[in-house]
């Protein structure tokens, strides 16, 4: 555990994971609920000016590893850090599962033809992920608050920062470009974000894991 806790101090666990946890309830639970209901589809001409890009297929599955990069330097920082941008995303992340129960999204995909890997790497995604459940998009959410954890980290410098930046604006671009969602959820991605970020700290929501670190240290007791 001491090789573990080198790479994410003992703190920082409980939130990851919860935000992990929340996430797999808001994105897959939703779905049971809204199951049968009326969709919307929240694209507009401009997303139909957006041509289908099967190699951007690639910088949107590997957005999961910028998200674990982003996490553990949050988590790293120190605790305060870590508690309140993790509470923001646990925000965010609510106010998404209310915009999938009240006005669950659906968009139209394309048809792929080509046989290359990038076709191929499409495909597999279409088919692992049905194209529900889209705004606010969650991609765009986790890319935005790993940048702006980033800024309120002193342990990293300049150059990390805005490669987050930069790595969340190719997301945003890879969720247009590969069909997975429209410009409505993009922007409410980045909107559910500052969103939580202003409501964590205007109630000093990371509180509560100062609390339940407490608690669990009394336990260990």
């Amino acid at each position: 555990m001491d090789k573990i806790y080198k790479t994410l101090p003992r703190y920082a666990f409980a939130p990851i994971i919860i935000s992990l946890v929340l996430n797999m309830f808001v994105y897959f639970g939703s779905r049971i609920i809204t199951k049968g209901l009326h969709h919307h589809n929240f694209s507009i001409f401009l997303d139909e000016m957006i041509p289908f890009v099967p190699a951007m297929m690639l910088v949107y599955v590997l957005a999961y590893v910028i998200w674990a990069v982003g996490f553990i330097v949050i988590g790293r920082e120190n605790r305060k850090v870590c508690y309140q941008v993790m509470s923001s995303e646990q925000i965010a992340k609510l106010l998404c599962l209310i915009c999938f129960l009240l006005i669950p999204s659906v968009m139209e995909r394309p048809q792929i033809t080509g046989t290359g890997f990038f076709e191929w790497l499409s495909r597999l995604i279409y088919c692992l992920d049905s194209p529900d459940n889209l705004f606010p998009s969650i991609h765009c959410l986790e890319s935005w608050i790993c940048f702006r954890g980033a800024m309120k980290c002193k342990k990293v410098g300049n150059t990390y920062k805005m490669v987050m930046f930069v790595a969340a604006l190719l997301v945003f671009a890879s969720t247009l470009l590969v069909k997975q969602h429209v410009f409505a959820d993009v922007i409410g991605g980045i909107a559910v974000v500052e969103i939580g970020l202003f409501l964590s700290s205007k109630f000093n929501i990371s509180r509560i894991y100062y609390a339940l670190e407490n608690k669990m240290e009394k336990y260990e007791k």
